[in-house]
């Protein structure tokens, strides 16, 4: 009787989760009717006017599938290749279900997270998924890749954009082909699709009917209270940007300022995200008096602000301001990314003119000549920019998400399909990540200065031409730097190559240091000595190639802060008793200011 009951237990057991599981399968249903119906009123009055190619691909792979078939054979010895790569993995799957060892035939880089899950190796139905879509996965970009006869710029699309679709077509996207999302979904019986179809459409409602991928906890963060609270004050500020000054920690400061000019392309305060990895704070802590540039997030009103306009409304007027809160003639001065591009042709403008005030420039990251400036290239084709200038004229700006997405999709398993993964298919909720909650925080792009960029820099490469570009009638050469320069780069950097913004040091005339830190665009730079992460690469000599610098470089472990510590210390000049933001200019409200808290 005792066995009768037990089963009769089970049983009832059996029947209560898979009733549960029917529930949340019928409630995923219902819940993917209303995020198509949502879709469908959303874009009831969809744009017909708008390209339908707005990417320029259909060209690219037309052309593509006719050098393919000049060489047939060679399509044939591929096939070959991978039917017997094919075959290696059947043997192989083979021998281990029979129980024997067998070497995988193909793994996964180090870093690809995406099959982490032990199941992924252990089990060998999964394994041999994972092995199956990898040796594919070869196949696809090794043959595309190899296809002789391409217009380079087509060939990087191409490139690129099967990579997209050869990351999008991964097993760890999928419900049935994730070991780990399967067993999510079994042991909570389907509650994880429920809540991941929640999510989806939450960012749906969140991106106005487009889907816009939480990245992180963005409830979890506000700024002045746990990012960006550096102590400081805006001490000035114009239709263009803020100016913030920091409050010393030292009771003795340089006498030269010290100028940030960060990207307008994101928000400053990467650069304060949390005390112990601020640079902010740290150049503070240097004995700097820390002036930063808060650009505005632009609206249609904006639309006709130029490139020009950010040097002289933007860094010039900066200058006139710090020279004149610091009761000096002289200020150091940082770029980042197009904040350094900024500062390079701001420089080159400068020395025109006779004006000395700059006496040394760091760029962090930046491109100055474009000849290869990375996958980024693939969005600044003529068709694209016509394309892109016609969405702009509409509203004046360039909305940021747009930007936010080109610049994930470079990065597209790390800052797409982890998420997607992560929130839609395990059902959970992003982690609170403040670098993340940064990267969301997008910013819009004046239709006169974006177009301005990407055709004059990007898609021209004028910057690096001597007189390629004027500002104020005046010719930029860069050539004319003749001030100590020291230049940041980023090993892993896949919007500024550094190999790319290593040849500004072939440009400049004055002495100038390059150094290369590990990791990525941000990663790179935002690396705190108290971290004890990555390292970075010095040589004092600048030979033409980056490749032969970087043979005779030396290794230092740890952060390259600690280097530019050094390097702008002989240049910040004797020490004058630490100042107090606004005594010249006033205080208009408390650090981190109220521009960079307009969102998009």
């Amino acid at each position: 009787m005792a066995e009768q009951g037990a089963d009769r237990g089970s049983s009832t057991g059996s029947r209560d989760d898979a009733d549960a599981f029917a529930r949340n399968m019928r409630e995923v249903a219902e819940r993917s009717q209303q995020i198509i119906r949502d879709f469908l009123s959303r874009n009831e009055g969809l744009d017909t006017s708008a390209p339908a190619d707005p990417l320029n691909l259909t060209t690219a792979f037309t052309h593509l599938t006719e050098r393919m078939m000049e060489n047939p054979a060679r399509l044939v010895e591929a096939q070959a290749a991978l039917w017997q790569d094919y075959l290696n993995l059947w043997q192989s799957t083979a021998a281990r279900m029979a129980g024997g060892e067998a070497k995988p035939v193909i793994a996964p880089e180090p870093s690809d997270k995406r099959f982490k899950d032990k199941d992924w190796s252990e089990n060998q139905l999964f394994d041999f998924i994972k092995q199956s879509y990898l040796l594919t996965a070869r196949w696809i970009l090794n043959t595309v890749h190899g296809v002789q006869g391409m217009d380079p710029d087509e060939a990087r699309k191409i490139d690129f954009y099967t990579r997209q679709f050869v990351d999008a077509m991964a097993p760890s996207n999928f419900v049935t082909t994730n070991p780990e999302v399967l067993r999510a979904t079994i042991e909570s019986k389907g509650e994880n699709l429920v809540r991941g179809l929640n999510n989806m459409i939450r960012d749906m409602e969140k991106g106005g009917g487009e889907l816009r991928i939480s990245m992180t906890d963005e409830k979890a963060f506000e700024l002045g209270r746990n990012v960006a609270t550096a102590p400081g004050k805006v001490v000035f500020q114009n239709g263009l940007m803020q100016i913030l000054q920091y409050t010393p920690t030292t009771e003795t400061v340089h006498k030269r300022p010290l100028l940030i000019v960060p990207p307008w392309i994101n928000k400053f305060y990467i650069l304060d995200l949390q005390p112990k990895n601020s640079f902010i704070r740290f150049a503070v802590e240097q004995g700097h008096t820390v002036f930063v540039v808060s650009w505005v997030n632009p609206d249609e009103e904006m639309a006709k602000k130029t490139f020009e306009d950010y040097m002289v409304e933007g860094l010039i007027t900066a200058l006139d301001k710090v020279t004149e809160e610091s009761g000096v003639a002289e200020v150091n001065v940082i770029g980042y990314c197009i904040g350094g591009t900024l500062l390079a042709t701001t420089l080159s403008y400068l020395k025109a003119q006779g004006d000395k005030r700059v006496k040394s420039a760091t760029f962090f990251t930046t491109l100055t000549d474009f000849r290869d400036a990375g996958d980024i290239k693939v969005f600044v084709d003529e068709t694209q920019i016509g394309n892109l200038e016609k969405v702009m004229s509409k509203k004046g700006y360039l909305e940021g998400r747009k930007m936010a997405t080109a610049f994930n999709m470079l990065r597209s398993n790390d800052l797409i399909w982890s998420f997607v993964v992560n929130n839609y298919l395990l059902g959970k909720d992003p982690f609170p990540f403040d670098l993340l909650y940064w990267n969301s925080d997008a910013t819009r792009m004046p239709a006169a200065m974006h177009s301005f960029y990407l055709r004059h820099m990007y898609r021209e490469n004028k910057l690096v031409e001597p007189g390629g570009i004027t500002m104020r009638g005046v010719p930029i050469d860069l050539r004319q730097i003749d001030i100590p320069v020291y230049i940041l780069s980023a090993q892993q950097d896949h919007i500024a190559p550094w190999k790319s913004t290593y040849r500004a040091t072939q440009l400049y005339s004055g002495n100038t240091r390059f150094v290369l830190g590990a990791s990525g665009h941000i990663a790179g730079v935002i690396n705190p000595p108290a971290a004890n992460k990555y390292n970075y690469w010095t040589n004092k000599d600048l030979p033409a190639d980056p490749e032969a610098w970087f043979a005779g470089a030396e290794k230092h472990a740890g952060s390259w802060w600690v280097d530019w510590a050094k390097w702008i210390k002989r240049l910040g000049g004797a020490q004058v008793p630490a100042r107090t933001p606004g005594e010249v200019l006033g205080v208009i409200e408390d650090a981190p200011g109220s521009y960079v808290k307009m969102r998009d």
